[in-house]
C-alpha cells in the first residue's frame, strides 16, 4: 500500500513513524495530519476465521489417530485396543463403534471414502481393514509384511478398491482390498543413477520411511523420498512421469493436498514446512505432465520457528485452503501454530503439557481436532462475542448511553399506511421448495449416496438402569436385606460418594482406569446442576434412616421354631 504525504509517496503508512521529525517537518508533514489519516490503514490482518480456544473435548477409550468425512458431520477415531470410533459431530455423541476380534493392535491411520460410506483403518499388526460405515460390517481385511503408518483410499471411487499404503520402512504400496495383489512405487527417479550412498551393498535400495498421497481425481501419486525429491507417479502404470527436487534434500516425511488440490503442502526433515501451487490442471491431470514436467510444482511459501527450530508432528491445511497448520512434535507439548498463505504466524494455540499424536482441520468450519498421547480428542473453536444484532435485524448496540427522542407516530393505535414500507417481492413468482442449492465445495460429489449422518442410540441413564434392576422379576425386595446394595454401588465395588464432585472424580478413575466406562464429552457442571446433585443424594439416607428406626427388631430364625404357635391368629 502506498502513501502519499505532502507530495512524498511511502512504501506503507507506518513508514513515516521510523523517519526522523526533522526531516519530516522540512517536507511540511504534520504528525497531526499524519494519525488523522490512519483511519484508511487496513484492517488487523491477523484478525482471521480460525480457531482460538478449546471449546471441549471427547473421551473414549485411548484415541490415536482422527479423520473428518468429506462434509464434516463425522469424527472417525482410531484407538488403542484396536477398535474404531465413529462420532457424531453435531451432537458430539458416538454414533458407531468398529470392533474387529482378530486385530487387538493400535490404529496407526484412518481414512474415509470420498462418499462417507466406507472407513480405511491400518493398524501396528500391518492389517488394513476396510469397514462399511451404516452396517458397521467388515469388507475386506488384508495383511501386508511391514507395519502401515498411513494410509489413503481412492479418491475416485465409491466403493474403493485400491488403497495407498506407506509402511513404516519401505517404499510406498498401492494395494488391491479385493484381490490382495499390491504393486510396489518407485522412490527414485530414473533420470541417471543413484548415488553409491543410496544403497546396500547388494545394490538394492534402503529401506527409509516414505510419505505419499493421491492427487484430487486419483490418477497420479505423489511420492516424497528420503534424497528430498517429489515424484510424481502415474497410479495406473507405476512409472515415475515428473521429479520435482525440494530445497534441502531433506527426507519428506509427510505430504498433503489441499481440498481443492490446487496447493501441495511437505513436511521435511530440515524442520521447514513448504506450500508448492499445483500447475497441472483438475481434469486429466497425467495429460498436462507431457508439457510441465518438472515443472508442474511451483514453489510459493516456506515456513518454520527460525527462534525455537521446531520439528512438526503433524501438518495440514484448513478447509478453505487459506491457512496452513503445523503441530509441534516436541515431547510434553501441545502447541499448533497457524499461518497464512502469505507467511504470516497469525496465531500458537497452546494446548495442555501432553505430546500431540495427530490434527485435523474441519471442511467446511474453523474448528481443529487435535488428538493428545492420553487419549482424549481437544476441539479447538474460535471465540465468538456476544452480538445481540443477530436476534433483531433492527436491534443496534450502543458503546455509551445516549439520549433517545421518540417519534411522533410511534406509539399510536392505528399507524400511517402512507409511511408503510413497500416491499419489492413478486407474489406471482414461484418458489421451488423441493429443490436444493448445491454447495460450491460439495459440487463433485454425489449427494444421493454420500452418508452424512448416523442413526445414534441414546445411552440410559443411571436412575434408569437402577429402576429397571429394582423392579425386575426375581429382584430382592426393599428392605429384604440390611446387607442389600444397590447396583451402581455394587458395580463401582465402593460406597457412594457424598459429594457430587467426590462421584464425578469415582467416575472419572472408572473410566480412566477400567477403560470400559461411558463414553462422553466433558463439560464443567453448572452450580445449579451440583446443588441439585447434592440434595438429590441426601434424600435417599433420610428415607433409609427413617425406615431403620420403624423397623421392629429382627428374632432369629431358631427363636421361631422353637415358639408355639397360636391357635387364634
Amino acid at each position: 500500500m502506498n502513501v502519499s504525504i505532502i507530495g512524498k509517496t511511502f512504501d506503507s503508512p507506518y513508514l513515516p513513524l521510523f523517519c526522523p521529525l526533522n526531516v519530516l517537518q522540512e517536507e511540511g508533514f504534520s504528525p497531526a495530519l499524519f494519525f488523522a489519516g490512519t483511519s484508511n490503514v487496513p484492517e488487523d490482518p491477523l484478525q482471521g476465521d480460525f480457531p482460538e480456544v478449546i471449546e471441549e473435548y471427547l473421551q473414549h477409550g485411548s484415541m490415536k489417530c482422527i479423520a473428518f468425512n468429506r462434509r464434516g458431520t463425522l469424527l472417525a477415531a482410531g484407538c488403542a485396543d484396536g477398535s474404531c470410533v465413529i462420532w457424531d459431530f453435531g451432537t458430539r455423541g458416538i454414533a458407531r463403534e468398529l470392533r474387529d476380534e482378530d486385530c487387538v493392535a493400535p490404529i496407526t491411520s484412518v481414512c474415509w471414502s470420498k462418499l462417507g460410506q466406507y472407513l480405511l483403518a491400518a493398524a501396528t499388526d500391518k492389517s488394513l481393514t476396510l469397514w462399511h460405515v451404516r452396517t458397521g460390517e467388515k469388507t475386506a481385511r488384508i495383511t501386508l509384511q511391514q507395519t502401515t503408518m498411513h494410509a489413503r483410499l481412492h479418491p475416485g471411487a465409491s466403493r474403493p478398491s485400491i488403497c495407498l499404503a506407506c509402511p513404516l520402512s519401505s517404499a510406498p504400496i498401492l494395494v488391491n482390498l479385493d484381490t490382495g495383489s499390491s504393486t510396489v512405487l518407485p522412490v527414485e527417479s530414473a533420470a541417471g543413477p543413484p548415488a553409491a550412498r543410496n544403497r546396500f551393498a547388494d545394490g538394492s535400495p534402503p529401506f527409509t520411511p516414505t510419505a505419499a498421497t493421491f492427487n484430487k481425481q486419483g490418477d497420479l501419486v505423489y511420492v516424497g523420498n528420503s534424497k528430498g525429491e517429489i515424484l510424481v507417479v502415474d497410479s495406473e502404470t507405476a512409472r515415475v512421469r515428473a521429479a520435482v527436487p525440494v530445497a534441502g534434500g531433506s527426507v519428506i516425511k509427510n505430504i498433503v493436498f489441499s481440498r481443492d488440490g490446487r496447493h501441495l503442502l511437505t513436511n521435511s526433515n530440515d524442520r521447514v514446512i513448504r506450500v508448492y501451487e499445483n500447475l497441472l490442471p483438475a481434469e486429466g491431470a497425467a495429460g498436462g505432465l507431457a508439457e510441465l514436467g518438472g515443472r508442474c510444482l511451483r514453489l510459493c511459501r516456506e515456513f518454520s520457528d527460525a527462534v525455537t527450530r521446531v520439528s512438526w508432528k503433524a501438518t495440514c491445511f484448513s478447509g478453505d485452503g487459506e491457512w496452513v497448520v503445523g503441530a509441534s512434535g516436541n515431547k510434553g507439548e501441545h502447541k499448533i501454530y497457524i499461518w497464512d498463505r502469505a507467511g504470516r504466524l497469525v496465531k500458537i494455540l497452546e494446548g495442555p503439557k501432553e505430546a500431540l499424536t495427530d490434527l485435523c482441520w474441519h471442511p467446511v468450519r474453523p474448528l481443529v481436532a487435535s488428538a493428545s498421547i492420553s487419549g482424549l480428542v481437544y476441539i479447538w473453536a474460535k471465540d465468538y462475542t456476544e452480538n445481540w444484532s443477530a436476534f433483531a435485524p433492527d436491534f443496534k448496540e450502543l458503546e455509551e448511553n445516549e439520549e433517545y427522542v421518540e417519534r411522533e407516530d410511534e406509539f399510536d393505535l392505528i399507524p400511517d399506511l402512507d409511511k408503510k414500507k413497500e416491499v419489492g417481492v413478486d407474489e406471482d413468482a414461484e418458489v421451488d421448495i423441493m429443490g436444493t442449492e448445491k454447495d460450491s465445495a460439495f459440487s463433485d460429489s454425489d449427494e444421493s449416496q454420500e452418508l452424512c449422518f448416523l442413526p445414534a442410540e441414546p445411552a440410559p441413564d443411571a436412575e434408569e438402569e437402577d429402576r429397571e434392576d429394582k423392579y425386575a422379576p426375581g429382584s430382592p425386595k426393599v428392605g429384604e436385606s440390611a446387607q442389600s446394595v444397590s447396583p451402581e454401588t455394587a458395580q463401582n465395588g465402593n460406597l457412594a460418594a457424598s459429594s457430587p464432585a467426590e462421584a464425578a472424580g469415582n467416575n472419572s478413575s472408572a473410566e480412566n482406569g477400567g477403560g470400559t466406562g461411558s463414553s462422553k464429552r466433558k463439560r464443567k457442571p453448572s452450580a445449579k446442576g451440583l446443588e441439585l446433585q447434592a440434595e438429590k443424594g441426601r434424600k435417599p439416607s433420610a428415607k433409609s434412616s427413617s425406615k431403620a428406626k420403624n423397623k421392629p427388631p429382627e428374632c432369629h430364625g431358631a427363636l421361631l421354631e422353637d415358639a408355639p404357635a397360636d391357635d387364634g391368629l
